[in-house]
């Protein structure tokens, strides 16, 4: 059939019977509700607390904000799909799920590379940070990350459904673009993949910037004469760069795989971690195991200061 004919998709189902079905829905929501919070506390707290109105944190608060986008656009309609025992997604759902999906994961990875430099002036060059980290110079990267975002998505998008698929059936629980491609009967799929290995090449510099811009934070780390300083420092940074390293492998990975002899749920383990992980992780490293935040959500929740949030 072709992309004309093609009225929906059949998505990858975790589940058969009903009870794995409820599991399935259970285990999801939970999920979706621990990420959905934990963004939105953070997202509250910078909102809120004018201490916290600083780049790091307008930063932190918009990665927040694309981390709840990002898993809503796959987790919900797996949800919806396991109660209402169907793998049915329709032609322009899958559409949206692939414009927004690549929208907050080249969001997500342009605004941690953005914080990795943030932090490097910061510990590097503490007397230019406000003169490089200004107000106006905040907003511009803002705008370009999310407009990059946007025509990366829209480029993408394009790419994938200017194809003629053979098959509605997609071996993944969302509209991810390899499975899609796989399905093209036609030549135009090579135009996606020239997209996809030009933006990894691009994620590779961007890679490399991160791994340089947190060695020399760790070079001027490692001669603070403070150990309490290196300690506060390490716990920082670190985690960052381990959140960092696994959304990036993940995401290559998952999208420069070859389509054959790739054990399913090796496949399936490594699309949740660039789709979903990443996304839970993220206020936990970022936010809430900071001073500041937890403090922040101390006050605005109107709680004891002897009360103390565990991360």
């Amino acid at each position: 059939m072709s992309n004309q004919t093609v009225s929906g998709f059949l998505l990858l189902e975790f589940a058969t019977n009903s009870e794995l079905q409820i599991l399935h829905f259970a285990l999801f929501l939970i999920l979706y509700l621990g990420i959905v919070l934990g963004n939105i506390l953070i997202i509250s707290a910078v909102i809120f607390d004018y201490h916290l109105h600083t780049p790091m944190y307008f930063f932190l608060m918009n990665l927040a904000i694309q981390d709840i986008g990002q898993v809503s656009v796959i987790i919900p309609k797996s949800m919806i799909n396991s109660l209402k025992n169907t793998r049915y997604i329709s032609y322009s759902g899958c559409v949206a799920q692939v414009l927004f999906l690549i929208f907050f994961i080249e969001s997500d990875f342009s605004l941690l590379t953005v914080m990795a430099y943030d932090r490097y002036v910061a510990i590097c060059k503490p007397l230019h940070y406000e003169m490089v980290m200004s107000r106006t110079a905040c907003k511009q990267i803002f705008a370009s990350v999310w407009i990059c975002g946007l025509l990366y998505a829209v480029l993408h998008t394009a790419g994938t459904f200017a194809n003629s698929f053979c098959s509605n059936v997609v071996n993944q629980f969302f509209c991810e673009i390899p499975h899609l491609l796989a399905l093209s009967c036609s030549n135009g799929y090579f135009d996606e993949i020239v997209i996809i290995l030009l933006s990894c090449s691009i994620a590779l510099v961007f890679f490399i910037f991160v791994i340089i811009s947190y060695m020399k934070i760790l070079i001027i780390v490692l001669r603070m004469p403070s150990v309490h300083g290196r300690k506060k420092v390490f716990s920082t940074c670190f985690p960052h760069l381990i959140v960092f390293c696994i959304f990036v492998l993940t995401t290559t990975f998952a999208y420069l795989k070859p389509n054959f002899n790739i054990e399913p749920h090796l496949d399936l383990l490594f699309t949740v971690i660039y789709s979903i992980i990443p996304s839970l992780l993220n206020p936990i490293i970022y936010g809430l195991r900071n001073k500041d935040i937890k403090l922040a959500l101390t006050k605005l929740l109107g709680l004891n200061p002897s009360v103390k949030f565990s991360f």
